[in-house]
């Protein structure tokens, strides 16, 4: 199954609309959160209803920028893997919303606690490999190539690599620092920071079950 993989529109109706072509070739679409612009929240709503037209299988989660107002029509999109499992084609798909505490001045920033918080789904049934899982998370993993600032800081959460770590996913979503786009691995999951729609990047994530084991077949970066 091939994936398109977005994160962060910030309000771009214009790039999503180019995504379009891509959106039609995709098995489903997996976005990463932020459909707000920065410190416009009437700007979320029209892009939740805009990628909610693109196809039929949809795995997202709300990112830093969302604010609260969005949270009913985002729930009732049926697109949200936010803290719960949504199985497709005997994947599962579980998401976490929001960025961590770091600015204070975004809407939907919250504790690393409380952002591992949305996974308890998982953790409650105790370790072990789910090797059928793709984690969407907006806030990237810490220490990795994914969630880098200038000058080479890293700004991600420890949980969320301490929880990769231990889960061992099939693949990771995430987002949220534009300039750290890339794919890298924690362990053996894959983990894929696109880059921006807002800034014309988006992904792909392509997935197969071979001998009765999901494998990442490949995962790439591109530009509009």
């Amino acid at each position: 199954m091939k994936f398109l993989v977005l994160s962060d529109i910030h309000g771009n109706l214009e790039n999503l609309e180019k995504l379009n072509p891509m959106a039609k070739e995709a098995d489903g679409i997996i976005f990463a959160g932020d459909f707000t612009e920065f410190d416009n929240e009437k700007t979320g709503l029209p892009v939740l209803k805009a990628l909610c037209k693109m196809n039929e299988n949809i795995f997202a989660v709300r990112g830093n920028c969302d604010y609260p107002s969005l949270e009913e029509e985002f729930e009732g999109s049926d697109i949200s893997c936010e803290r719960q499992l949504v199985m497709h084609e005997g994947l599962a798909f579980a998401g976490s919303h929001g960025g961590s505490k770091f600015t204070g001045t975004t809407p939907n920033e919250r504790t690393e606690e409380e952002l591992q918080s949305d996974f308890n789904i998982i953790t409650n049934e105790g370790a072990q490999e789910w090797d059928n899982l793709i984690v969407v998370m907006h806030n990237p993993p810490k220490n990795t190539d994914c969630d880098k600032i200038p000058g080479d800081i890293h700004v991600g959460s420890e949980l969320s690599t301490k929880f990769i770590e231990e889960y061992k996913p099939l693949a990771v979503i995430t987002g949220h620092i534009h300039e750290s786009a890339a794919i890298c691995k924690v362990g053996n999951s894959t983990v894929i920071n696109p880059g921006a729609v807002a800034e014309g990047k988006y992904g792909w994530l392509t997935v197969n079950k071979k001998d009765g084991k999901w494998t990442v077949d490949s995962a790439e970066l591109k530009t509009l």
